[in-house]
């Protein structure tokens, strides 16, 4: 007999319902067939009570998380409904910032961009990571470091603003190692976002950014867009107030997934972040389905790890999509799973007000041109394939409208449907444009990555010394097995991480290389603060960038005491002008680590185990000890006699750079431990380790946990 029980949908979805992806429509094939027989999944046949399935779940999880649209609704935080690309620019950044000038140049930075990428929305100025811990300044303080200090970085807010890109700053909850103060971090940030005029803020590791820091930029008329870095363990109740969010790992399926937070609210556009990926394909095809956007993130930490052009343009065109036609996607009719007529092509429908538009992916590896939706018809309704700009003159099969377009493998494409009488201003010009980047497809473009080359940046030879200068000690000559790994906290071991070495034809984490050494120089110690205050009065040196030079000074001079320690806050460039005035130059690095451990490869400059009286005591407190006299440890010496060369200060080297990024190699490590977090700068007191210190400009670049010594030649 027939069941007398009734349901609107078979599908039933848990309240308890975790993680940022849902699942997706179709029954899985049991055993052996659950991985090679995902083909049999019909999510087409299955899609229309899914979707049911879904929109109950989604009326009754709104009244769980009590969830609040008002947000959504206030015209000064709509931009963020049409927030696609998202990039995040490491201030580092040779595009952003010119040392030799002195300058900001965000217009530089944004026309890169937009010449491979496309338009950007936003973009998040990144300050703080990886450099942080390298001394106890906190997040906070680093803003006065910048080149101008907040004043400056007003200024880059303003300079973006004037190319209608909207900023958003970085704040890490786990930044309680550093120097402390008192208030509270959303009252600091309110300040800095109030003084600088930015419009969001990127909670780093947070998943789900507290309403605390909202209510503290409200209070000084400055309202923002939150934007966590991931929700994945957050309840969705943050979904009111966090009105922008990252996403990362979507799943690469036969079958895309819909981003839940979208669906609860498709008001919020997530932003798929990816930062490793080379290749984008899938994201951007999530990014499509979904109506979301794309972090737009190419310098990782100071690793490069650009869109391949294939990608850059992808991202171009998905983004032009989606802009214009912004209030359908974050309108409140949207279909996910939209019927289609071929199996691999997925689509969502958009819908509102006499328009409908429908986003294609071809999930298959080849093309499938010809039909691919059927949709009901009414009299008078204009096709047009957006996404090659074309109008279509669809197949009518009575009360449906059969539409074709071609779909490449692994491609995009867009259909809208305008009603009759609908008049879209400016649509023949956006077809016209689209039709205009239709002539070359997507896989005309190159779509293979390669690691950004690094140069050595040369240092020139001194006039040989045949007597020792004073306080320097004579290495020999020798063959060296030069063996050393980057100890960046993130990068894999990915290519295009660390440094490239001259004989390597690519960075990498893990270096190793047998040379000859000839005879040098270098400092029993470091350079102390008396030997550079004489340095200042015999050569009248005064940088061009003053910001933090000397900080810890007074007067014009050390402090009281200080005259033998190690001189610190001052750059590489100011240790350069130093080595230049003595006679000297700074070591290679291969020369400081052979000097450290001569030629039997061991752990520390005085063995293979670790030494406690060797070195400083090190410290666990949140402000930076003051550093000892130099020659206070001489059980640390090397087989040569050089001293402190580990756990007092971290000591300038070799500069290594690309079209993007300038880094130093730092040695030696400090006496300075931040607690409670893995993500501050780690120390790299063995000899095979070495820092990557990112280089911005002298302001940026000093600090309080970074000194030098000098070398000569022979």
């Amino acid at each position: 007999m027939t069941n007398p029980i009734r349901t609107t949908s078979d599908v039933k979805f848990s309240h308890a319902l975790t993680g940022p992806y849902l699942p997706t429509p179709g029954k899985v094939p049991g055993w052996p067939f659950a991985e090679m027989g995902r083909w049999k999944i019909d999510a087409d046949g299955s899609a229309d009570e899914w979707v049911q399935g879904l929109i109950e779940w989604r009326r009754e999880h709104r009244i769980r998380i009590g969830f609040d649209d008002s947000l959504y609704r206030d015209p000064r935080l709509a931009w963020s409904q049409s927030n696609f690309v998202h990039t995040l620019l490491m201030v580092e950044d040779r595009y952003f910032y010119d040392p030799k000038t002195g300058r900001y140049t965000v217009d530089r930075y944004l026309d890169d961009l937009e010449g491979r990428l496309g338009r950007v929305d936003s973009v998040l100025v990144w300050y703080i990571y990886p450099n942080i811990g390298v001394d106890d300044r906190s997040q906070f303080d680093l803003v006065d470091a910048l080149p101008g200090g907040i004043a400056g970085l007003k200024q880059v807010v303003a300079d973006f603003h004037r190319r209608g890109v909207k900023v958003f700053l970085p704040t890490m909850p786990w930044d309680n190692g550093t120097a402390p103060n008192d208030a509270p971090d959303w009252e600091r940030m309110a300040a800095i976002v109030a003084e600088t005029g930015a419009d969001g803020i990127n909670g780093d590791t947070y998943s789900g950014v507290p309403l605390a820091f909202h209510r503290a930029c409200e209070a000084r008329g400055r309202p923002v867009v939150l934007q966590p870095e991931t929700t994945a363990q957050a309840g969705d109740h943050i979904l009111s107030w966090n009105l922008q969010s990252w996403t990362k790992r979507v799943p690469d399926e036969s079958i895309p997934t819909v981003l839940k937070l979208k669906w609860l609210e498709p008001r919020h556009i997530i932003n798929i972040e990816n930062r490793w990926s080379r290749q984008r394909t899938n994201d951007l095809q999530h990014a499509l389905f979904n109506g979301v956007g794309y972090v737009a993130w190419e310098n990782v930490f100071g690793f490069v790890n650009l869109f391949t052009p294939r990608d850059g343009e992808t991202l171009r065109r998905v983004a032009m999509v989606q802009r214009r036609f912004a209030d359908l996607i974050a309108g409140p009719d949207w279909r996910p799973y939209e019927r289609t007529l071929q199996a691999g092509i997925f689509a969502s429908r958009f819908q509102g007000d006499g328009r409908i538009l429908w986003t294609l992916i071809n999930r298959q590896e080849y093309a499938i041109d010809g039909e691919q939706l059927s949709v009901p018809y009414n009299a008078g309704t204009r096709y047009f394939d957006v996404w090659n700009g074309v109008e279509l003159d669809p197949r009518i099969d009575r009360d449906r409208a059969i539409l074709s377009v071609p779909m490449a493998g692994r491609g995009f494409g867009a259909i809208l449907a305008l009603a009759a009488g609908q008049v879209l201003d400016g649509l023949d010009a956006f077809l016209a444009d689209m039709a205009a980047r239709a002539v070359l497809p997507l896989d005309s473009f190159p779509a293979r990555w390669t690691a950004a080359a690094q140069t050595l940046v040369p240092i020139a030879p001194t006039t040989p010394h045949t007597q020792a200068p004073d306080g320097m000690i004579a290495i020999p000559a020798a063959d060296f097995d030069f063996v050393v790994h980057g100890i960046e906290i993130e990068g894999y071991a990915a290519e295009g991480v660390d440094v490239q070495y001259p004989w390597e034809e690519s960075p990498r984490r893990h270096h190793r290389h047998r040379m000859h050494i000839d005879a040098f120089w270098i400092d029993r110690f470091p350079v102390t603060n008396a030997q550079f205050r004489t340095f200042l009065a015999d050569s009248g040196y005064a940088p061009a960038d003053t910001r933090n030079f000397l900080k810890h000074w007074q007067d014009g001079a050390p402090p009281a005491g200080w005259e033998n320690k190690p001189v610190t806050w001052v750059s590489l460039e100011d240790a350069r002008a130093y080595a230049g005035w003595a006679g000297k130059r700074l070591p290679r690095e291969w020369e400081w680590q052979y000097a450290a451990q001569g030629t039997d490869g061991r752990a520390y400059p005085w063995g293979e185990d670790w030494d406690a009286t060797a070195v400083p005591e090190p410290s666990l407190a949140r402000v930076m000890p003051d550093p000892v006299d130099i020659g206070t440890h001489p059980a640390g010496a090397s087989p040569f006699g050089v001293e402190d060369l580990v756990g007092t200060i971290w000591q300038w080297t070799d500069e290594y750079h690309d079209d993007r990024v300038r880094a130093a190699v730092l040695r030696g490590g400090n006496a300075y431990q931040p607690q409670t977090s893995h993500w501050y700068f780690p120390q790299g007191y063995r000899l095979d380790e070495h820092g990557k210190f990112l280089l911005m400009a002298p302001a940026k670049d000093r600090s309080a946990g970074i000194g030098f010594r000098c070398a000569a030649d022979r």
